[in-house]
């Protein structure tokens, strides 16, 4: 019988697993009602059904979107994740972006992410779970945009991001 519920860590390594199978139903289950996105300084997306959503279309947009894990760390319900991806909206080959450190911040409940944040992979952050330090960084904000589907207001940016 499975552990129900899930501790922080095993959620979040579950729910990257989903993002990476594109299992929308397997996202649905572990986002809390109200799961809350974050996307480096942009407006937060906020609510179960508006987070699939947004998922649904970053998925039809982004087959190939693989996140790559090199780093969990956890402080209580708070986990961090230090990676990178490859197949995102960033355009890049897959090479280049696989380079591009991203880190990941969540906030897990009973087993249910109540928050999925993009998040800067600064010195300060890694310190405070205890990652070591990245030296390939992601870059400025400005070059990062969620691309989360129309359910989203913003426009993806699909030029390339240059170092």
């Amino acid at each position: 019988m499975a552990r129900r519920p899930l501790p922080a860590v095993a959620t979040v390594v579950s729910f990257i697993d989903r993002i990476n199978r594109g299992d929308l139903d397997g996202l649905r289950e572990l986002m809390h009602e109200n799961h809350t996105l974050v996307v480096l300084d942009e407006s937060p997306l906020t609510g179960r059904q508006a987070n699939i959503d947004a998922w649904s279309g970053y998925f039809s947009a982004f087959p190939d979107y693989v996140i790559y894990p090199r780093c969990i760390a956890s402080k209580g319900s708070r986990v961090a994740v230090l990676g990178a991806t490859t197949g995102s909206h960033l355009g890049l080959s897959d090479n280049q972006e696989s380079k591009l450190n991203v880190m990941w911040l969540a906030n897990v409940a009973d087993g249910l992410l109540l928050e999925w944040r993009v998040a800067e992979d600064t010195a300060g952050l890694c310190a405070t779970f205890g990652i070591p330090s990245p030296t390939h960084r992601l870059g400025s904000r400005s070059r990062v945009r969620s691309c989360l589907s129309g359910a989203v207001s913003r426009t993806c940016d699909q030029s390339r991001a240059r170092r």
